[in-house]
C-alpha cells in the first residue's frame, strides 16, 4: 500500500512540474509574440522572420528576463577598522 501511495505522489509531482513548464513556455511565447508585434508596428520588419532572427529574439528575451530578476546583496557593516591589532591578551 505504501509503495502505491508513493507512486501516486511521484506521478502528481511530475504532473505539477509539467504544468509549470508548460505555463513558462506559454509566457515566453507570449513575450516573443509581443516583441514581434512591436517590431512590426515600428517598421523594423522588412520581411518574414527567419530562423536566425528568431534565435536572436529568443536570446534577447532571455537577456531581458535575466535583467528583470531581483538580486539581493548583503553588505555587512564593520564597526572597527580591520587594520586594528586584534590582540585580546590585554584584558
Amino acid at each position: 500500500m505504501a509503495s502505491m501511495e508513493k507512486m501516486q505522489a511521484e506521478q502528481m509531482k511530475q504532473k505539477e512540474q509539467e504544468q509549470m513548464r508548460a505555463s513558462l513556455v506559454t509566457q515566453k511565447a507570449r513575450a516573443i509574440e509581443d516583441m514581434v508585434i512591436q517590431m512590426a508596428q515600428r517598421g523594423q520588419l522588412a520581411a518574414k522572420i527567419g530562423e536566425e532572427q528568431l534565435i536572436d529574439l529568443l536570446s534577447r528575451a532571455g537577456e531581458t528576463e535575466e535583467k528583470q530578476r531581483t538580486k539581493v546583496t548583503m553588505k555587512r557593516r564593520t564597526y572597527f577598522s580591520d587594520d586594528d591589532d586584534d590582540d585580546d591578551d590585554d584584558f
